[in-house]
């Protein structure tokens, strides 16, 4: 890999507006899991979470009990430009691998395949310490090889099971019928419990 996937180069990213994982709003497969949510009151993480389209469309639907991570200011700005009404303390500014809480439900959606494919493993340690007993993670996972050079970074499903399956129940794991145009053929859906 041929640079560092830390806080520089992703303002850099931002602030050269090179972020062509931004849809533009909340994508369908997390908007349709998001439509069958009952409960408001469930304390829910979107971590590395860019511009946070699933948070503002979770504040819409009457969820208040979300936070939102990421390592750089610039998409935790404009989320609370787009929702002035966000709690701050909500706004967390930092690093995923060093957050401490607990959380019923955690959402994935492009934060996986941005980080160093050599933290997968911490990631998906620091996913497990992060959910509550029975918590889940939800969300996609890119299907398509591997890349070396630059995220976004892909997996197949072998290889992501090998990763979740030893300390999560796998409730859903299947290719997304959903999917963005731009993303059609190249996304899994998963659902995730902590055992």
């Amino acid at each position: 890999m041929n640079q560092t996937l830390n806080k520089e180069y992703w303002k850099k990213r931002y602030q050269e507006n090179e972020i062509g994982w931004d849809a533009g709003s909340v994508t369908t497969p997390i908007k349709e899991f998001i439509d069958q949510l009952n409960d408001t009151n469930v304390k829910i993480l979107i971590p590395g979470a860019g511009n946070a389209y699933e948070a503002e469309y979770l504040w819409k639907c009457g969820f208040k009990n979300i936070f939102v991570i990421d390592i750089v200011e610039e998409p935790l700005q404009n989320l609370k430009s787009r929702i002035p009404d966000f709690p701050d303390e909500q706004l967390i500014l930092g690093d995923f691998f060093e957050l401490k809480d607990s959380y019923d439900l955690i959402l994935e959606q492009t934060f996986f395949c941005a980080l160093n494919p050599n933290l997968r493993e911490a990631y998906v340690k620091q996913m497990f310490s992060l959910l509550k007993p029975n918590g889940k993670l939800a969300g996609v996972l890119f299907d398509f090889p591997l890349t070396k050079q630059e995220p976004p970074f892909g997996g197949d499903y072998q290889m992501y099971l090998s990763l979740f399956n030893p300390i999560f129940a796998i409730k859903k794991f299947e290719a997304c019928y959903n999917s963005i145009k731009p993303r059609a053929g190249k996304e899994f859906f998963i659902l995730l419990e902590k055992l």
